[in-house]
């Protein structure tokens, strides 16, 4: 009926890779099969007490249950002001420059909105968390892709990045307006060294393109490595915006809080298309955040343990089981190799094989992007017990023909 009418945006989106393996998950588990669940970057733990006790505190108060306001409360946007100085030294007006949102997805998107003219192009390296293109896509704009080469530590090659942007600028029609970051990278966990930024903010002042930084894992590395921020950089607030999110650092995904801080006009311009579509995340909700970034961090070194515990587990019995997988020096994610023997399966075959015949739950790397299609997305999200078990399950499956 009405098939004249059509709807342009959304025939532009593809098909959600990833509903196919959810389906089959949910089916297995209707069926009340067992499934070890990797798939999805979902914090498996608890949110640390005093943020909850604040959350029931200021629900209970009088007038808290109404509108909020949209940009988030002001002693919210100064506790991500006062994050930002501890962390890493930068400075920002929480009026003009921060800005609280919905998670960083919705932070993403609307900024998408609020600055894509129609034809826009934005340079997205792939593969990439489906958002960081699709927002683009969403406003109505146009992605131009480039591939994101590292090493087998995980780490951008610099080099081949500045000459992966140099030639696709020059390439893009109409010239290309932003460039998406997004280190530690989600899927791959690709890592950078604030060297990285130095040159990203120099570059993007003489060709003329604005950054949008996602560190949405920033908090969570092993080992040595820490996580720079575009923002230790002189002049980054320029040509600069950077995006945060409090779901994985402490583990408070289903709260829905993240911020985005920088530069003025891009910062302005989220503030106000939110004005228009929102009227902010419930104010307890943002009393509780602003405890979260304010209050004992230890908390934090206890989730980022859980994840290196569960790290060491995985790299140990998934390897004797037959998969080799490499490590990462950050985020919540391994991103592995398909099998030496199932790599002619392709990532979203041989996700659906592991569902069907292990029990396991993968995302397939093909939802990343073509250039994932050797590869699957491991999420650190099941206890120690459950990942030995999944290599068991794995280990058996690998020796069929």
């Amino acid at each position: 009926m009405f098939d004249e009418i059509r709807f342009n945006t959304i025939e532009r989106l593809p098909n959600y890779v990833f509903a196919e393996v959810n389906a089959i998950k949910m089916a297995a588990r209707r069926s009340g099969e067992d499934i070890i669940d990797f798939s999805m970057g979902n914090p498996d733990g608890k949110t640390p007490q005093h943020i909850i006790d604040k959350l029931c505190e200021s629900a209970n108060k009088d007038k808290t249950s109404g509108y909020s306001v949209s940009a988030g409360i002001y002693k919210l946007r100064l506790a991500i002001c006062d994050w930002y100085k501890r962390k890493y030294g930068a400075s920002f007006d929480p009026e003009s420059e921060v800005v609280a949102t919905m998670g960083s997805k919705e932070g993403f998107v609307n900024l998408a909105r609020a600055v894509i003219n129609p034809g826009d192009v934005a340079i997205v390296p792939t593969p990439a968390y489906p958002i960081h293109s699709q927002a683009f896509i969403l406003a109505g704009g146009n992605v131009a892709k480039m591939p994101l080469i590292y090493n087998e530590k995980f780490e951008l090659d610099e080099n081949k990045f500045f000459e992966n942007v140099e030639k696709t600028l020059y390439e893009s029609i109409p010239r290309a307006k932003f460039l998406v970051v997004n280190f530690p990278h989600n899927p791959t966990t690709v890592t950078v060294q604030k060297s990285f930024y130095d040159r990203l903010v120099a570059m993007a002042k003489k060709e003329r393109f604005y950054v949008i930084s996602d560190i949405a894992y920033a908090e969570l590395t092993f080992g040595e490595y820490k996580t720079p921020s575009i923002f230790e950089v002189e002049g980054a607030k320029d040509v600069a915006v950077e995006t945060y999110t409090l779901s994985k650092s402490y583990n408070m995904a289903g709260w829905r809080v993240g911020f985005m801080v920088g530069n003025k006009k891009l910062i302005g311009a989220l503030k106000k298309i939110k004005s228009w579509f929102d009227y902010g995340m419930y104010t307890p909700i943002q009393v509780a955040a602003t405890i979260a970034l304010n209050g004992d961090q230890t908390c934090i070194e206890d989730i980022k343990n859980i994840y290196a515990k569960r790290l060491e587990v995985m790299l140990d019995s998934f390897t004797n089981a037959g998969w080799d997988l490499l490590r990462p020096s950050a985020s919540m994610f391994i991103w592995a190799k398909l099998p030496t023997n199932k790599a002619h399966l392709k990532s979203l075959e041989f996700s659906k094989q592991l569902l069907q015949k292990a029990s396991v739950a993968v995302s397939p790397g093909i939802g990343f992007g073509e250039v994932g299609d050797e590869y699957v997305r491991l999420a650190l999200i099941e206890n120690e017990n459950r990942i030995r078990q999944a290599a068991r399950n794995i280990k058996k499956y690998l020796k069929e023909e």
